[in-house]
């Protein structure tokens, strides 16, 4: 595995003496957000992240290698790089064989993570099943590597482009729990709240992580999603996202967009429909994420 993975100095040093970690993906970084907003916003999330106890691993594909960690140089030069392939689990040995620059998916980064012994992963929502996959089957490998890699995802629920009904039913089918932090339905990325109930609600990292610990002490293999809702000064109005959403969806139609360049394209047109507030949606809810996330794996590490 050391041909494979290479951790940062601060993530090895974090093992060494036993500090928890707290898995990030670069996809955000490459494909969410221009330079030097990116690069910026990623090391604000680190530093919420290591203010409350852990060390940040902010993963990515360089140079042949599974980026455990990325050092501020390594971390502007691929935030400002263009062409950056979006690494999920069937493209990770390609591109470790090319040598090609990959930003990690959710599923992707679960993988890396595991393969670092990483539990806890920090991310802004999952992906899911597309609106229409009874007829385009269009599911994301993320609900997948759920059902499978164990490590939990902290986010603001699935993306609110998906069907999210039909989302909850197959992580309910995998076997995957669904834990609302401090609520009782599931976080709309978006916005705070959606129609659908999670599995279990926690009101503090210490269950969560005990409920973690359980879970995989008694072997029950797969990871978990921690649903934290987006804080509410941020959050947006449903009826006005939703008909934004609606029309990016007819959009992307049009523009027979399919597979795994949906999401960006989705994404990017709702960012232009709403006139960036979108976006600063986004980063608000990865670095409230960030906060419980940290909070969990200092009581999980404990």
């Amino acid at each position: 595995m050391r041909e494979y993975l290479s951790l940062s100095e601060e993530v090895m040093e974090a093992k060494e003496h036993g500090k928890p970690v707290v898995a990030l993906e670069s996809t955000i970084i490459s494909h969410g957000m221009p330079y030097p907003q990116n690069v910026q916003t990623a090391r604000e999330v680190e530093q919420i992240i290591r203010d409350r106890g852990a060390v940040p691993a902010t993963i990515a594909i360089l140079d042949g290698k599974i980026k455990i960690g990325l050092s501020d140089e390594e971390l502007d030069d691929f935030g400002k790089s263009e062409g950056v392939a979006k690494a999920s689990r069937r493209d990770l040995p390609y591109l470790l064989a090319t040598g090609q620059k990959g930003a990690t998916t959710v599923a992707a980064t679960m993988i890396c993570a595991e393969l670092a012994s990483i539990r806890i992963f920090v991310t802004g929502g999952i992906g899911g099943v597309h609106r229409g996959a009874e007829t385009s089957m269009d599911i994301s490998a993320d609900l997948e590597e759920l059902a499978k890699t164990n490590v939990a995802v902290v986010c603001a629920g699935a993306k609110s482009i998906l069907d999210l009904g039909l989302t909850m039913e197959y992580l309910e089918t995998k076997g995957v729990p669904v834990i609302g932090y401090q609520t009782n339905v599931l976080p709309a990325f978006y916005t705070r709240t959606s129609d659908l109930p999670v599995n279990f609600r926690a009101d503090d990292p210490d269950t969560v992580a005990r409920t973690l610990a359980a879970k995989w002490d008694l072997h029950l293999n797969g990871g978990a999603v921690i649903a934290n809702p987006i804080p509410e000064e941020h959050a947006m109005d449903e009826r006005e996202i939703s008909a934004i959403i609606g029309t990016a969806l007819q959009e992307a139609a049009d523009n027979n967009v399919s597979g795994k360049e949906v999401t960006p394209f989705l994404l990017a047109k709702v960012k232009e429909l709403t006139n960036g507030k979108s976006l600063d949606a986004n980063i608000a809810l990865v670095k409230h994420n960030a906060e419980v996330g940290a909070d969990i794996a200092v009581k999980l590490g404990r």
